[in-house]
């Protein structure tokens, strides 16, 4: 045996060894703090290719957030406590009765997230992409004081070009504006968004920064998924629309719902803003400008629910499967992403076998196919339990909102899956009103007279290749 085939022979032991002290030492590591889906996906991974498995997992997934992080994140209520206690003080924020049999609501999302319900708020549903757009310049362009976006997608196009435009007359104005970006979400466009925003005057800063450079930052995992627009502390917009054309994706239109709110919830919405900017500033933003004098502008009680790997439990799943299993009569979810973890799945499902009329809306393509196979790998499940799924055929329906009954609905940035449940800042906003929750019944009706529906025997007979693609993604779902 010649010098090169003994070298080769040693270093093939030496793979395979490696290979197998990976998996042996990972078999250890990975279950620490993680759930049992999200530690066999991990070591499924692991098991087949032991080193990209390990390379990934040093970058996406460890189980723990980076010290830096944590302690800047244990500094916020002492850098905010002066506007929490002037503003919970203040006459116009008061706490409303709730639907009776349902006060337990707001108390479970105000310790989930530290935010109790505000009454006196108006709110506007609107869906129409290229309106939205035109209405949030309409307020930049009315902007007193300041204009916060806090946005995981912002790109420099033709759909934005009025609202960059929009930002740099608020500047000349006197108008402070400051923008937050996820540095991965928008990473495609930053190089161009960046100094056009910087060029304007606008403070303009990257959310969960991503780079070689940027050590203190290493879990490529984590992004802030939020989407708010916030006008003088007055005006907020929030919901599933991004700051990017609606056609970006190839072969792709978005289809979006965005509340525009007044009251003293768009408070809540700027103490998230505030947070964000605190975590990736070290600036703490509490002048009375910031955060005015609260004004009643409305009927409705409406409290945000801030969720995400900050949280010590995963506010949104803790509070959306508790409503699922309170309701009586009605669920409907829509959403663009469902891979559930198993609690939501198994709440659905015995809400179903009460006698709930539970109801998916989702849509009939995607814009990711693995998550999209994934997803289509519970469709069986949920019909069997008596669950309606709807496949929506108009366009992507990318947005997010839920009604329980009569009485409850929830809009924001959530999706429902387990990555918007353990991995993404994202928020909520609880509405505890029955008038705004049937005009967002009125909207998911609108969605279902422009779907498909599946039946269960015609969906056992797709192919069996689809079957067998849609479940060995759904074996990625808790890294997706």
């Amino acid at each position: 045996m010649g010098f090169v085939q003994i070298v080769s022979h040693w270093l093939a032991w030496v793979f395979l060894l490696s290979e197998w002290a990976i998996r042996l030492v990972m078999l250890a590591v990975v279950p620490f703090r993680r759930t049992p889906a999200a530690a066999k996906g991990w070591l499924l991974l692991i098991f087949f290719e032991p080193w990209i498995g390990l390379l990934l997992y040093v970058l996406i997934g460890r189980a723990t957030m980076p010290r830096p992080r944590i302690e800047q994140m244990a500094r916020v209520p002492q850098a905010l406590a002066k506007v929490r206690e002037r503003l919970l003080k203040h006459p116009n924020i008061f706490h409303p009765e709730l639907s009776p049999g349902l006060e337990w609501t707001g108390y479970l999302a105000e310790k989930l997230g530290r935010m109790p319900t505000f009454a006196g708020n108006a709110a506007e549903i609107m869906v129409d992409y290229d309106a939205i757009f035109a209405r949030l310049v309409t307020d930049i362009d009315r902007a007193k004081n300041h204009v916060h976006l806090l946005y995981f997608l912002f790109i420099a196009d033709a759909a934005t070009a009025p609202v960059i435009a929009a930002l740099g007359r608020a500047v000349e104005r006197g108008v402070v504006c400051r923008v937050l970006v996820d540095s991965l979400g928008s990473r495609s466009g930053l190089h161009i968004l960046i100094p056009k925003l910087t060029a304007l005057g606008v403070e303009v800063r990257e959310m969960l920064p991503v780079g070689r450079f940027r050590s203190k930052r290493k879990r490529l995992d984590l992004r802030n998924h939020r989407k708010i627009a916030i006008i003088d502390g007055r005006i907020a917009f929030t919901g599933s629309q991004n700051l990017v054309a609606a056609d970006f994706v190839g072969g792709v239109t978005y289809e979006e719902l965005v509340l525009r709110l007044t009251g003293p919830v768009v408070l809540q919405l700027q103490y998230i803003f505030a947070t964000d900017w605190f975590l990736e500033t070290n600036g703490a933003l509490e002048s009375g400008n910031i955060f005015p004098d609260p004004e009643i502008t409305g009927l409705i009680p409406i409290q945000a629910l801030a969720s995400g790997p900050d949280f010590p439990i995963q506010n949104n799943q803790r509070f959306i499967v508790a409503l699922i299993y309170a309701a009586r009569k009605q669920v409907k979810i829509t959403t663009p992403y469902f891979i559930p973890d198993e609690p939501m799945l198994q709440a659905l499902q015995t809400a179903a076998l009460r006698g709930v009329d539970v109801h998916l809306i989702v849509s009939e393509t995607g814009d990711q196919v693995l998550v999209s196979w994934a997803q289509r790998s519970y469709y069986k499940e949920l019909l069997e339990a008596g669950i309606k799924v709807h496949l929506y055929q108009t366009s992507f329906l990318h947005a997010k909102l839920l009604t329980i009954d009569d009485h409850i609905g929830l809009v924001g940035t959530s999706n429902m899956d387990i990555r918007s449940f353990v991995l993404n800042a994202e928020h909520i906003l609880v509405i505890h009103d029955p008038g705004m929750t049937g005009r967002l019944k009125t909207e998911q009706s609108r969605y279902i007279s422009n779907c498909r529906s599946l039946d269960l025997q015609q969906w056992r007979q797709r192919p069996f290749r689809l079957k067998l693609a849609e479940h060995l993604a759904r074996l990625a779902s808790p890294l997706l």
